[in-house]
């Protein structure tokens, strides 16, 4: 039944994807994230006003006339996703766990990817890397993908994200886009690894948050458990000085995040449970191609 259950929603995520892939993002993907570099395509003959660091000086030896190189942009890409698995990210008040939102997400940028061709890999990790798919092409690929995200049972609970990053320098050896996907609960006010990893590759990270880490509702006492550590807390939710100090907290420590962001010149994209996840994305490929031209 388990097996039954995640095949069809591997199907339902496949099927709204593609149809988003088709009428949101369009031509958007591929002109908002370059290619490797150039490559040698061809010469031709150089006609005035060609640059003249162009010429094939072979070619011309040869032909006793004037040949320039032309080059083209090497288009494929490397999308790699850093899914976390940790167990808050198994939490969710409205429709929608935040592990699902976060493999919808992934699909839908992965059949983007596929759609243009570019190679496909994803890690999962808790404070330990846990799974790895390396990287690949194709739309059976990315199935797998998909797959692997929805049905993963990890095997810790806590959140280490300097491993993951670590793990990626070392596994990614070609320039990569990496979309880090996570609620970043207990991101680490400075980050070494993430620094480094961020001068090879091209690093978003997609914030995933449920309404209920910005505001709980007053309903008086309450029992709280830590989802990755287990501790349980007996809060008066109807107090107000309670209130406000979980409403800072919240807000302080998003804050923190974005600096940190913000200084590593990281994009970031936030996803509230609650709404629609599309409009951020198509919102962010928006500013992202007019930042580009």
């Amino acid at each position: 039944m388990l097996a039954r259950e995640i095949f069809r929603q591997v199907k339902r995520i496949e099927i709204t994807a593609t149809r988003l892939v088709e009428d949101l993002l369009g031509g958007k993907y591929e002109s908002v994230f370059k290619g490797q570099g150039i490559e040698f395509a061809d010469v031709r003959e150089y006609v005035p006003g060609d640059d003249i660091r162009t010429i094939d000086w072979n070619v011309t030896a040869r032909s006793q006339h004037p040949f320039v190189k032309q080059y083209v942009e090497e288009r494929e890409l490397t999308v790699f996703f850093l899914v976390d698995a940790s167990s808050s990210c198994y939490f969710g008040s409205t429709a929608k766990f935040k592990s699902e939102v976060i493999a919808e997400i992934c699909a839908l940028l992965a059949f983007a990817a596929v759609k243009n061709h570019d190679k496909v890999g994803l890690s999962i990790f808790t404070d330990q890397v846990e799974n790895y798919i390396p990287i690949k092409k194709g739309r059976t690929h990315v199935l797998r993908v998909v797959r692997e995200i929805l049905s993963y049972h990890p095997e810790h609970s806590k959140t280490g994200f300097e491993q993951a990053f670590e793990f990626l320098s070392r596994v990614l050896a070609r320039r990569a886009v990496i979309f880090v996907v996570s609620d970043f609960l207990d991101f680490p006010e400075n980050s070494k690894s993430l620094k480094i990893l961020g001068r090879k590759h091209d690093i978003i990270a997609i914030r995933i948050q449920d309404p209920r880490e910005f505001e709980i509702p007053s309903i008086g006492y309450a029992e709280f458990e830590d989802a990755e550590t287990g501790e349980i807390l007996m809060l008066n939710t109807s107090d107000q000085n309670f209130q406000e100090q979980y409403k800072n907290s919240s807000a302080q420590k998003n804050a923190a995040v974005d600096h940190l962001f913000k200084s590593m010149s990281i994009d970031k994209i936030d996803i509230n449970t609650a709404e629609s996840y599309v409009e951020p994305i198509v919102r962010f490929f928006k500013l992202r191609e007019k930042r580009v031209r």
